[in-house]
């Protein structure tokens, strides 16, 4: 049995989200698969933490154990993670970069220490990423930009194993449609993705 946390960082309403849409209907065929998971979410926009950035007037606070430890011991605890990251404004949204900053925390998630080479090794490797991705524009339009591409780099640095779900062209190719729309066309992606998973 293995211990499944959903990360909603959208910072669009449930019934709204393209991405969220797409994890749930993720979350029902992981199920069906795994039935006797135990799954669990968390909100990043529902938490006080997930607001608090990282500043130069807050940085010792920010870093200190009773802040960062209760998240880093919540996915150290389960061994796999969903991470529902729409692109907002070119990157992913600000509760998500919160959260990162508290989970990647030298010592804890990843250390120098034992590193022949001078580099970094990922002390979460446990763990299994999924990350769901949506943007509004078509694939490749801003490449500066792509959320998958950044955060496999951060769940690979914390030592992860990563695979994702994008959707791209929200806002073109699924114009005018509603958010539970977008999960059919994407439902054989999704069945194939759970089932690997």
């Amino acid at each position: 049995m293995s211990k499944v946390l959903f990360i909603n960082a959208s910072p669009v309403a449930n019934e709204a989200s393209f991405s969220y849409q797409l994890a749930k209907t993720f979350e029902s065929e992981y199920l069906k698969l795994n039935p006797s998971d135990q799954v669990s979410w968390l909100d990043l926009n529902e938490l006080d933490k997930g607001s608090m950035t990282l500043t130069s007037k807050n940085s010792k606070e920010h870093f200190k154990d009773e802040n960062v430890d209760p998240l880093i011991n919540q996915i150290k605890s389960v061994d796999k993670l969903v991470v529902i990251a729409p692109m907002t404004n070119f990157n992913y949204p600000a509760t998500l970069k919160n959260w990162l900053d508290k989970i990647c925390v030298a010592n804890k998630t990843f250390s120098y220490k034992y590193s022949k080479k001078g580099g970094s090794i990922g002390l979460m490797d446990h763990l299994k990423v999924m990350i769901i991705n949506t943007q509004g524009a078509p694939e490749g339009w801003y490449a500066f930009a792509d959320v998958t591409v950044l955060l496999k780099g951060v769940f690979e640095f914390i030592g992860a194993m990563v695979d994702s779900i994008k959707v791209a062209g929200t806002k073109v190719e699924y114009l005018n449609k509603q958010p539970k729309e977008i999960v059919e066309p994407n439902l054989a992606l999704i069945k194939e993705k759970a089932k690997n998973f």
